[in-house]
């Protein structure tokens, strides 16, 4: 394999956004008498679409809104937190994202996040410079687990699924870099430390670490 490219996921895996989606949803649920801790709350739910998150809660609570509603409300709520406030960076993520870039290889952003939850993080953080395209739920009909966000990064970049490498952190995430046929490594976090990853290449304990192995591979 000839590496052209490296495709990042971004929550939890450059940056550490878990607390910040569920304080959104903890200010979401309080009004319908459904509250979680964090760390049970991450742990069931990181990684997961967030119609499907709220599909699982209104069924769990039977709750009587629907599930769509809950999950516009998580965009909404979400969107207008990141324009306030950015959530923290994973460790290394600023230096390794510069070494790639220095490097040559190709880079894009692979996120389950919309558009408007996305951008103003890339902004906020000066990380549009560092990606050759984007691509947000919002750009697919199938968001993740599909393949279909990995495979628009690569028709994008012009190179085939044997020529990059994903990186992510969720069972989810593992899942839609392996359905494009990108080999994926994975960086977990504590909330999805206990993820079904089988389907990852290899399994990497931060990005620091991750771009030593690239350097190897190249």
């Amino acid at each position: 394999m000839t590496l052209k490219a490296i495709l990042f996921d971004m929550d939890g895996t450059l940056v550490d956004s878990e607390s910040a989606h569920f304080a959104c949803w903890n200010d979401i649920l309080t009004p319908y008498g459904v509250s979680y801790d964090e760390t049970t709350f991450c742990q069931q739910f990181s990684g997961r679409p967030t119609l499907d998150a709220a599909i699982a809660v209104v069924e769990q609570y039977q709750l009587d809104v629907s599930p769509q509603s809950l999950a516009d409300a998580k965009y909404a709520a979400f969107g207008q937190f990141v324009t306030t406030q950015l959530p923290a960076l994973m460790p290394y993520a600023q230096e390794v994202l510069q070494a790639v870039k220095q490097s040559g290889l190709k880079m894009a952003l692979v996120t389950g996040s919309a558009r408007h939850e996305a951008y103003p993080i890339l902004k906020g953080y000066g990380f549009f410079d560092y990606f050759d395209c984007v691509v947000t739920k919002d750009d697919v009909h199938r968001p993740k687990p599909s393949g279909e966000p990995y495979q628009r990064a690569l028709d994008i970049l012009t190179i085939t699924a044997d020529e990059a490498i994903a990186v992510e952190d969720t069972h989810t995430g593992v899942t839609a870099a392996f359905n494009a046929r990108v080999q994926v490594v994975a960086i977990t976090n504590q909330y999805t430390q206990h993820h079904d990853l089988q389907n990852a290449t290899k399994r990497i304990e931060n990005l620091r670490e991750l771009w030593k192995w690239v350097q190897s591979k190249l």
